[in-house]
């Protein structure tokens, strides 16, 4: 009996089939006819990329949501302790744009750090108390004290960083990694995002799909978000009674309509469609390995913390991470709520520290160990810092608001220039006074680190070309190794 499937596929000539995928498909549905096993090759991304040889191979954001405050963790003023309490000067202030819940202040009482400072590492970082183990990385890390960014708020801030619009609509970073780039697996996505929260869920930030989604570009290149609870991914276990051969048998039947139906319309999201259902066959047997820690050692589990064998902590989430890259997995965004500290922070801020920062420096030394820091990007940080004055009671603040003008992040691997810090703030931690490093300037690093031309890497949409870093952004030569 003739495969009704055959039949439409006929009038579809191979010039058609090859001329109107980006990926290849149409090869592999003409290849099911024949009986060959449907076969992907790793997406090499766009013609001509890197731009030139690229320091970084991948990715890994660490991000941080809510806001770490820079005062109390990253950029030590010992002036501010002499001024505690006292109103931080007009002249410092000026007209700096605040979050409404503190631009009606009239009293702006200095907070200085809650804890002390400390030189760590060979190069002398000084860093919080609160951070030892980032402290123990103090030779691999740059220390960026001088970011900023126009956001006040929460979600226009991360989408900033992470589209680089305050909008919702574009590309997410990651999105358009894998668009230029392409993956390096063909048994897992080439972009994964993965979240957590703080313990007490105290001051939890919404975590929006279009922090990793592809916005104009085809949704094959959003990031596949894995869950923290349940099942890693959804729908990956075959139903009851459906072998791997039947779910392949069937994969070859759709996938050759796919790239009829792809032929006749040219519709990029049935390319997507058609790789989507390839991927997630292929992850019914890459994601069970991802997640089993049983050839981990003791060294290395004790190393994330307590709570690495945890499902969906910071720390299973870090060590998840170093799996995905080590299998070929270009960005990995690991989103963490918990830094939104505006009047718990002297409870808080330090709990914040030991769920987070262990880990954070665990996947840097774990890198580092497996000869893959030099060619691997990390980058720490969050949408904006902290007030460098308290929050509530101008007596007794017991917070910080949302502070833009001036924050920290710190970087390693990847072409960074490690055990320096970079940028300078005034006695306040209020204003930079010396090489500030906007949202976008960071954006075009990221890019250059893996190879590319951040003013090339375009998508023309709506009559315009669009592209990660809209019409900013310089490169941060001198965080450059």
């Amino acid at each position: 009996m003739i495969n009704t499937y055959l039949e439409n596929i006929a009038r579809v000539t191979r010039r058609q089939v090859f001329g109107s995928t980006s990926t290849g498909i149409g090869l592999a549905a003409l290849a099911s006819l024949s009986g060959s096993p449907v076969t992907q090759a790793a997406d090499h991304g766009l013609p001509g990329m890197p731009h030139f040889p690229a320091k970084a191979k991948r990715i890994v954001v660490l991000w941080q949501g809510g806001g770490p405050s820079h005062v109390d963790l990253f950029d030590d003023k010992p002036a501010m302790r002499a001024m505690a309490g006292k109103d931080i000067p007009d002249s410092i202030r000026g007209t700096t744009r605040l979050s409404t819940m503190s631009s009606g202040y009239g009293k702006w009482p200095c907070q200085p750090s809650i804890k002390p400072f400390r030189r760590y590492g060979q190069a002398g970082i000084s860093l919080s108390e609160m951070l030892p183990n980032v402290g123990s990385i103090a030779d691999n890390i740059c220390v960026v004290r001088s970011m900023h960014t126009e956001a006040v708020n929460h979600a226009p801030g991360v989408t900033l960083f992470m589209t680089g619009s305050q909008i919702p609509g574009r590309p997410s970073m990651g999105g358009w990694l894998s668009y230029g780039l392409g993956n390096d697996t063909d048994n897992l996505p080439t972009f994964v995002v993965m979240t957590s929260s703080d313990k007490g869920k105290t001051c939890g930030q919404l975590f929006f799909d279009y922090y990793w989604g592809s916005g104009f570009l085809p949704s094959r290149f959003q990031g596949v978000r894995f869950r923290n609870t349940g099942d890693l991914v959804p729908y990956l276990t075959n139903p009851p009674g459906v072998s791997s051969q039947s779910r392949r048998a069937m994969l070859d039947d759709l996938a050759v309509m796919n790239a009829a139906h792809l032929a006749d319309y040219g519709d990029p999201e049935i390319d997507t469609r058609i790789a989507q259902y390839e991927m997630a066959f292929r992850m019914q047997s890459s994601v069970p390995d991802l997640v089993d820690f049983s050839g981990e050692t003791k060294t290395t589990l004790d190393r994330y913390g307590a709570d690495v064998l945890q499902k969906g902590t910071y720390a299973n989430n870090c060590l998840i991470a170093r799996r995905l890259l080590e299998r070929g997995v270009r960005f990995v965004q690991l989103m963490h709520a918990g830094w939104d500290q505006h009047s718990n922070l002297f409870t808080q801020l330090e709990q914040q520290c030991i769920d987070t920062e262990g880990p954070s420096a665990a996947l840097v030394k774990d890198l580092k160990e497996r000869g893959m820091l030099d060619d691997t990007l990390i980058v720490w940080g969050g949408e904006f810092g902290r007030t460098p004055f308290g929050q509530g009671d101008p007596a007794n603040p017991k917070g910080r608001d949302h502070f833009g003008k001036a924050y920290s992040w710190w970087l390693a691997g990847g072409g960074i220039k490690p055990g320096i810090t970079f940028g300078e703030t005034d006695d306040f931690a209020w204003n930079i006074t010396a090489d500030p490093v906007h949202v976008h300037d960071m954006q075009a690093t990221m890019l250059h680190l893996c190879g590319i031309d951040h003013t090339r890497l375009t998508y023309r949409y709506q009559g315009r070309q669009y592209r990660l870093t809209d019409v900013h952004g310089e490169v941060v030569k001198g965080i450059l190794g």
